[in-house]
């Protein structure tokens, strides 16, 4: 991939084209099963990045900011904002579908038993909590109904 990133034959929105679909779509896999913890959000920020900046061939050493890079793209952190997406429409999907029972009930915490004493750690709800938010039951409540999804989507567009 490095030489097709690299080659100045071809034109940069092919280039992005190509890591959108070869690299990107290969570190998204399974992203809606993923529990992001701020450190990793990172990480996934810091990749999405470094890959413009070879597209580019921008230098470390040119000292440009991210937000320089992406002006001169045009274009918006993607990765973080997919992963939002996935993680939505999935939970929607839980949450409309028969049969999910099981899911459904341990996405609403209704399944009995104990806790450690332990500090909590980060849930796969609470990443969509914080992304959009609102507590557990209102984003329940929004996820059932496909138009205020298609909303909170576009929102993050």
């Amino acid at each position: 991939m490095r030489k097709l990133f690299c080659n100045r034959d071809i034109n940069i929105s092919l280039r992005i084209r190509m890591l959108r679909c070869y690299i990107f779509s290969t570190l998204l896999y399974g992203v809606e099963a993923w529990t992001l913890k701020n450190s990793n959000i990172k990480n996934l920020e810091a990749f999405e990045m470094w890959c413009y900046r070879r597209i580019l061939k921008i230098s470390w050493m040119d000292r440009k900011t991210n937000e320089q890079v992406l002006e001169q793209l045009g274009k918006q952190c993607e990765v973080l904002n997919s992963i939002k997406i996935r993680k939505l429409k999935y939970l929607g999907h839980i949450m409309r579908g028969e049969k999910y029972e099981i899911l459904r009930n341990i996405m609403q915490g209704k399944i009995k038993g104990k806790r450690s004493v332990a500090r909590r750690k980060i849930s796969w709800l609470r990443n969509l909590r914080e992304w959009f938010g609102c507590s557990s039951i209102e984003l329940f409540r929004r996820v059932t109904n496909k138009i205020i999804i298609a909303r909170m989507i576009s929102n993050l567009r």
